[in-house]
């Protein structure tokens, strides 16, 4: 059984519900400990009785030395110091032989247990954020990111978990400072400073708004295939980390930061199932509770509308750039049929 554990609040509900159905949906055999950040957050998981899951309140992960620190960070930071603590507590309570974190933004298009695998006899599994060479943010963000890393509960993988808990726990803050950030630039010299650290070589797993551009999507018998375009090589694409997708007010979506360049085809490929997902679980959420919208709410297309010219083009087309219309998206705007693309 692979066992994961994730910590989400209410404004991450939905992408967490969307992350464990598709779990649920390729994984053969697994279980997921949810963190609830919040008592709302917590409720709703509770009445949801989600089948693979353990959900475990903030009160009752909360010790001593996280309520210590907790009010000098804020609630970005302390999700971000949580994390490593979320894998050992998982690790004692409930005597797991292996954890793997993962982001609450991820969805799984294939079964992840071939990225496991990949560590053999090693004890720590990390993944690469393989950037692209234009947005390469490897010094100030680190070489690797947090979003699906797994610890065997060895004397080695322990090791390093417990190394990682401690620097969390002294400093993690949303800013660079002494080659640190948060709790991720810890990992940049795990490879040199333990010895049984495995950094993931599956490029299907671990593709985001940052590194996507490498590569091209199609949809083949229900499977998102991948092709890396410097190598030629075909992939499986296993998971993607939708970082920064944001709910816009008037029914859009904002895919990711508009710095970042993403290919009509990505949107139709990766980022239309997401959004589906997303709608799918926020009706689950609202079979059990519908008094608290489960996601943000941002106006951040507000600069659409101060243009005329970008305003016509989302109006008719459905997009403009990384944000699209929820029409655009669900009901076809990006069909093949639509845009004619190859």
């Amino acid at each position: 059984m692979l066992k994961f554990c994730t910590l989400f609040n209410t404004t991450y509900l939905s992408r967490g519900i969307a992350m464990y159905n598709s779990l649920a949906q390729h994984a053969e055999d697994f279980h997921l400990y949810i963190f609830a950040f919040d008592d709302y957050c917590f409720d709703v998981l509770t009445k949801m009785a989600l089948k693979n899951a353990s959900i475990i309140s903030l009160y009752t992960f909360e010790n001593d030395r996280l309520l210590a620190i907790k009010d000098d960070r804020t609630a970005g930071e302390y999700c971000w110091t949580c994390a490593s603590s979320t894998i050992k507590y998982c690790m004692e309570k409930y005597a797991l032989d292996h954890c793997t974190y993962i982001d609450a933004d991820l969805l799984f298009f294939s079964n992840p247990a071939c990225l496991i695998d990949e560590m053999g006899e090693k004890s720590v599994l990390i993944t690469p954020h393989r950037y692209t060479p234009r947005y390469d943010q490897s010094m100030t963000s680190g070489i690797y990111c947090v979003q699906f890393m797994t610890f065997k509960n060895t004397p080695a993988g322990m090791e390093v978990l417990n190394w990682w808990v401690d620097a969390c726990m002294e400093w993690c803050y949303n800013r660079f400072e002494d080659n640190k950030f948060g709790d991720q630039k810890y990992l940049d010299d795990w490879t040199t400073r333990f010895d049984t650290v495995h950094v993931l070589k599956n490029i299907g797993g671990g593709v985001a708004p940052w590194n996507v551009q490498q590569y091209e999507f199609a949809t083949k018998e229900k499977q998102v295939k991948g092709k890396e375009l410097g190598t030629q090589a075909f992939f499986n694409l296993v998971f993607y980390h939708f970082h920064d997708f944001q709910y816009i007010t008037g029914d859009a979506y904002r895919l990711s930061s508009p710095g970042y360049f993403l290919h009509r085809k990505v949107a139709r490929h990766i980022y239309k199932p997401y959004t589906k997902a997303l709608s799918i679980a926020e009706a689950e959420i609202y079979k059990v509770n519908a008094e608290k919208t489960a996601h943000e709410l941002s106006e951040d297309n507000i600069w659409i509308k101060l243009k005329m010219r970008k305003y016509v083009l989302f109006t008719v087309l459905g997009y403009y750039k990384n944000f699209h219309s929820k029409r655009s998206l669900e009901y076809g705007f990006l069909s093949r049929r639509t845009f004619r693309f190859n």
